[in-house]
Parts: structure tokens; sequence; C-alpha cells
């Protein structure tokens, strides 16, 4: 098939009202694709951020947690979700959202360490003499100050994790992904670019609708300076 062939078809997959309605519409594996990553976003961060904290606060685990954040990042996330599913987790939804959770928490644990660790001293010491218990310290100033990292880490994992839902199809799970899979099993490579692009923006506008949180969630005064490079 030609390209112009393809991108037609895409096109034409695209305008189709049916392919937009009912359970194994666009839309539906849309929110299915949304709902899997945020409870893979959501698990890892309830897991990773108290810890992350925990470490940086007290100044522990960097000897281990760079080296842990970047073999994460060389581990093939389909092999993840490979080896979930024949673990006994079944195949399906399940084994995807373990496998993503495990493959969020790295980043997450990261930027929350390196957020809290980061708080300047002086104001560490300053909260003590004015006598804040250490975990009032924490959660009053040292906490606010990190916010800004803490939500760039928070957000690179879940449009990481949003692109990879897409693999969810591999294994038996819906989402997007089941569009490609679907596409490359009928030769209908229309709408596996349709689907592509799809995926490809839902990461977009979710990349677009977190930064605006993280800006909101931001105190005024940091968001610039600090703020502003803690994304990058």
């Amino acid at each position: 098939m030609r390209d112009d062939d393809v991108l037609g078809a895409a096109i034409r997959w695209l305008n189709d009202p049916l392919v937009w309605q009912g359970p194994g519409g666009v839309l539906a594996r849309t929110v299915e694709h949304l709902g899997m990553a945020g409870a893979a976003v959501l698990l890892a961060a309830a897991v990773a951020l108290p810890l992350g904290v925990w470490l940086g606060h007290q100044g522990r685990g960097g000897a281990w947690l760079i080296p842990l954040t970047n073999t994460s990042l060389a581990l093939p996330t389909l092999a993840l979700l490979m080896i979930f599913a024949s673990s006994g987790l079944g195949f399906g939804n399940r084994p995807t959202i373990i496998a993503l959770a495990v493959f969020a928490a790295p980043p997450i644990l990261a930027n929350a360490w390196t957020a809290v660790r980061e708080v300047d001293r002086s104001v560490r010491e300053a909260a003590r003499g004015m006598g804040m218990s250490s975990a009032r310290s924490l959660a009053r100033v040292e906490l606010p100050l990190a916010l800004p990292l803490v939500a760039a880490g928070l957000r690179t994992a879940a449009v990481q994790v949003v692109a990879s839902v897409s693999l969810a199809a591999f294994v038996g799970g819906g989402g997007l992904g089941r569009f490609l899979v679907d596409g490359f099993g009928t030769r209908r490579y229309g709408q596996v670019l349709a689907a592509a692009v799809l995926i490809a923006l839902l990461c977009v506008l979710v990349e677009a609708v977190l930064a605006l949180g993280q800006r909101l969630l931001t105190p005024v005064p940091l968001r610039t300076g600090r703020g502003a490079v803690a994304r990058s």
C-alpha cells in the first residue's frame, strides 16, 4: 500500500462515526487508556513519593537511587509486561498496570528525593531555629519548596506511562493500543496510522494539562527561577 493510500485510509477511519462509538470505540478506549495510566501512576506514586521524600529529608539513598533510576530506563517495558502476564497475574489490564507502575516509580522516587534534598540548608536550619520538629519542618517548609520538582517527576512519569499503555494490547489488554494490534493483524495500516496519531495527541494533551496543573500548584514566588527549571 502506498503512503498516500495509508494516509487517506487513516483520514477515512478517523472520520467514520462508527469508529468513535460503542464499548470498543475510540472514546471508550481512550477512557480505558487513561484509566490504566492513572491507576499505574497512582500506584507508583503511593510507594515512590513517601519513600523519596523521606530519603531526601534524611539525606540517605543517594548511592543507589540514581543507578536504580538509570537502570530502570534500560528495562524493556514490553518484556516487563510479558513477565507479569505469565507470572500468575493473567493477561489483560492488571499486569499492564503493575508493570507500568514499576516503570513509573523510579523517576517519581528520584525527583522526590532530589527535590527535598536540594532544599537550602539554611532554610532547614531556620525552621529548626523557630522550634519546628523535623516532621513539621518537612511538611511546612521543605515540601512546599520541593513541590515544583516533585510535580515534574510525576508529570514525566505520567506522560511516559500514557505512551506505554499502548503496549497493553500485546498482552490482551485494552486502551488505544488495541487499534494498533488489530490494525496490524488485519493489515489495515490506515487504522494503525490513525491510532498512532491519537496516542501521540493524547500524550501531548496529558503533558499540557499536567504542565498547567504543575504551574497552578507551584507557589507564585517559585514560578520563576527554580520552578522554571524544575521540568528540565
